[in-house]
């Protein structure tokens, strides 16, 4: 029996979009990389998993998503069918600034291919850890490169926008655990000073890299959605815990395309 609050579904949480660093084994287990620490983990082991304070926060076991689901669910027939496809899914408690960079690579991209630009950023500019992997790199050892030295991701244009957020974060102008507590509104202006952040992706790295649950990240997926199953409707209908139906939403809309037809 689990000693954690509501389900947890390892897979679903780790493949829905919100994470790059994971990676399958044939067993069904995940590889990966988080806070400078390696992890295989299944849905067997997660409880062993648990036991260390970094995981345990990491996949943010002691928060009550059940009694959350329920909330959400309570909100529309529509809302209540999402939430129960893959009601296990969690929101990670990421590193602010992985995530926010890893969401700047991650524009016009799709997951495998933003995966791999991650890794070989990390093998490129990280340290080296014990158990295998690479750590992710901080700001501070990007922020003296210049775009040719990225080269090697293959990242195209997003190159300068990872380099000009490396240097606002590494110089102090942009202190991510400050933005981290702003007023919503305000948090997403100071990450859109940034070149090449948008809305989309400073939504995301306050949902996945700051755990603002208030935050809703629109792409494609979501806008066609929200004008299919939510008519008329904002984010704002979702309440403060709009981030987590947004992660219904979107894992349920990817899987089900023909709601779209």
């Amino acid at each position: 029996m689990s000693d954690w609050l509501g389900p947890f579904d390892l897979a679903a949480t780790l493949t829905c979009g919100q994470c790059f660093r994971w990676r399958e084994g044939e067993d069904g287990s995940f590889s990966g990389v988080a806070f400078g620490r390696t992890l295989t983990v299944s849905e067997e082991s997660a409880g062993q998993a648990a036991e260390d304070p970094l995981w345990r926060s990491y996949f943010d076991l002691d928060l009550d998503y059940g009694a959350i689901r329920r909330e959400l669910s309570a909100l529309s027939p529509e809302l209540e069918t999402a939430a129960s496809f893959a009601p296990g899914i969690r929101i990670l408690r990421q590193d602010p600034w992985e995530a926010l960079c890893s969401f700047i690579l991650s524009q016009n991209n799709n997951i495998p291919r933003i995966m791999g630009i991650v890794d070989r950023l990390c093998e490129n500019f990280g340290e080296p850890l014990p158990e295998g992997g690479f750590s992710f790199p901080e700001p501070e050892r990007l922020a003296g490169l210049s775009v040719e030295d990225l080269a090697p991701l293959r990242c195209g244009f997003r190159a300068r926008y990872v380099l000009d957020a490396a240097r606002r974060v590494a110089g102090g102008e942009l202190p991510l655990d400050e933005v981290a507590v702003l007023p919503l509104p305000e948090a997403r202006e100071a990450l859109q000073t940034i070149d090449g952040v948008g809305p989309k992706v400073a939504e995301c790295a306050l949902l996945y890299g700051m755990h603002r649950l208030d935050a809703f990240p629109l792409d494609v997926w979501m806008r066609r959605a929200m004008q299919t199953l939510f008519p008329g409707k904002s984010p704002d209908f979702f309440g403060p815990f709009a981030g987590i139906a947004q992660q219904y939403v979107f894992h349920y809309s990817r899987l089900h395309p023909e709601l779209f037809e």
